[in-house]
């Protein structure tokens, strides 16, 4: 007899094969889920660094020492105060200004810092500055 068709052996084995494999795929949409969003806070994190430090380069002077804030006000040159409450609430920032061998040069490093589970993540930039008049 010439039958077509699965034998239950063959069935169970691909359902094996299935119950194996949608776990695993599943785990990895999670795994990438995780990666954009830590991808986009280092992104935010980033470009909030930036800015703090334009907001430095464009200054007068900042004497040395640690400073450090939250990003509740409006940024730099921007026309309008509205419309800025809260915009990176989760993000601190810190700014470490140290001297270096040159008396009108100043190193300037920005810290951002935001919570990432039960831990801190950190994203850091650092610049010099120099300005015609000792800080």
């Amino acid at each position: 007899m010439d039958a077509r068709g699965f034998t239950l052996l063959e069935v169970l084995i691909a359902l094996a094969i299935l119950a194996l494999a949608l776990p695993i795929l599943l785990g990895l949409r999670n795994f990438d889920l995780d990666l954009y969003a830590r991808a986009s806070d280092i992104t935010a994190a980033t470009i909030l660094a930036q800015e703090k430090l334009m907001e430095t380069e464009v200054s007068p002077g900042f004497p040395t020492g640690e400073t450090s804030g939250d990003f509740q006000n409006a940024p730099p040159g921007s026309q309008s105060t509205s419309g800025y409450q809260n915009r990176a609430e989760k993000y601190r920032w810190k700014r470490l200004v140290t001297t270096t061998p040159l008396p009108a040069v100043r190193e300037v490093k920005i810290q951002v810092i935001w919570p990432q589970g039960a831990t801190e993540e950190m994203v850091e930039v650092s610049t010099y500055v120099f300005s015609s008049s000792p800080f």
